[in-house]
């Protein structure tokens, strides 16, 4: 197979240091960057002048005036596709805040594209009305006119064929970079609350990942703390949740944490991993806390639920949140964890991940359509629910087979 001209467009950028797009960026160039050529594009807002590389990683970094996340998403990805229409071969976009280019890349050039809609993002409660029906028009414009679109979470791809008629493909997020961190006498100084039992938090500071369900679910169980990782003071929610609970003993409020080894250490030796989210596909946090073997407590939902395959511990209201964690045991959550664990190491690594990546690029340039990537395409969902059941190797040789 050749190598190809690959744009990766709609992240904040390289060095990742933002959230999933970026982390899935990082991995994909780490791992294909000898089989193909990477150009990603960042925001310049996020990465000073002073330290802005040319390359990282194996891939060459173009840097825009724009921001990559809010209204100015669009314009950040629509310049970037324009200026990838001079020398890519493949558009691999990540989010659908350009999508109205891609009728007129695909029409007029022959560019292929590639569109991981993530989420369902015109549903998050943060947008206004405009920004809904904007975002729900460039979801279908993506899902339209990409030569192969991908959800992230089985519950996605439900949503794609019922709404627009296609065959999506799921591909995951991989949470294997995520390793567990000792403790040091240098933690338990400056994280007091690790010398005993608490429940963790990582997430934005928004109202869709159920932060004052939870916050208020723990403030009524002083006896169990609860540490949450957030952005806190992004917003006038934030800012009045953590007004609201900051003073609470049990409940730890901090700042995000970006160094990986730290978040590690307080994430990868909690006795429960707590997640919120009630939009999205696959929560790069959720796949992370499995692949620690963590214990899970998510809100439950379709896609919560594909992602754990039902064996997680779900809840719905604050008093689920409250009953769930008085009532588990020790060693429930000891054997909750290693399910976790179990279905992360099948599905949720990153040399799985960028296989997959890796085998849509080269048949999207090897097809004219997008019904007809290949006469057996329409099994790749077919293919990740056998990896459920064999190990994720054994998965990927029957793949490759079954497309060859």
């Amino acid at each position: 197979m050749s190598s190809k001209k690959v744009a990766i467009i709609g992240t904040v950028g390289l060095p990742a240091c933002y959230g999933g797009f970026e982390t899935l960026t990082a991995y994909l160039v780490k791992h294909l960057s000898q089989e193909h050529d990477f150009t990603v594009y960042c925001t310049g807002k996020r990465y000073p002048k002073a330290q802005r590389q040319s390359h990282c990683g194996g891939a060459r970094l173009v840097f825009l005036p724009f921001d990559a996340n809010g209204i100015q998403s669009i314009l950040y990805d629509c310049l970037s596709i324009l200026h990838a229409l001079l020398y890519a071969d493949v558009l691999l976009v990540l989010g659908v805040s350009g999508g109205i280019m891609l009728p007129f890349v695909k029409l007029f050039t022959k560019k292929k594209i590639i569109v991981s809609i993530d989420g369902i993002e015109w549903r998050r409660a943060k947008w206004n009305f405009l920004a809904r029906w904007y975002l729900r028009l460039a979801e279908s414009l993506a899902v339209r006119f990409s030569h192969a679109d991908i959800s992230d979470n089985d519950a996605i791809q439900d949503y794609t064929a019922q709404t627009y008629s296609t065959r999506s493909r799921v591909v995951e997020y991989g949470g294997d970079h995520a390793t567990r961190q000792p403790i040091t006498q240098e933690h338990k100084i400056r994280y007091p609350f690790l010398c005993h039992p608490y429940a963790f938090k990582v997430c934005r500071i928004e109202p869709e990942n159920n932060v004052p369900m939870i916050l208020a679910a723990f403030a009524e169980l002083p006896e169990y703390p609860l540490v949450l990782v957030g952005n806190w003071n992004n917003s006038e929610f934030g800012r009045t949740m953590k007004a609201r609970y900051g003073s609470c003993p049990n409940l730890h409020l901090l700042d995000p944490i970006y160094d990986q080894n730290e978040l590690n250490v307080l994430r990868g030796n909690c006795f429960v991993y707590v997640h919120g989210h009630s939009a999205g596909g696959t929560n790069p946090s959720l796949v992370e806390a499995m692949s620690l073997g963590l214990p899970v407590l998510a809100f439950g939902v379709s896609f919560n639920k594909a992602t754990a395959e039902h064996k997680a511990l779900f809840f719905s209201t604050q008093d689920d949140i409250k009953t769930t964690i008085k009532n588990t045991t020790f060693a429930q959550w000891q054997q909750q964890g290693a399910a976790m664990q179990a279905i992360a190491r099948r599905r949720y690594t990153w040399d799985v991940v960028a296989r997959k990546y890796n085998y849509l690029i080269h048949s999207v340039c090897t097809a004219t359509e997008k019904g007809g990537l290949h006469p057996r395409l329409s099994q790749f969902s077919q293919e990740v629910l056998l990896q459920n059941q064999l190990g994720h190797y054994q998965a990927l040789n029957m793949f490759y087979e079954n497309e060859g």
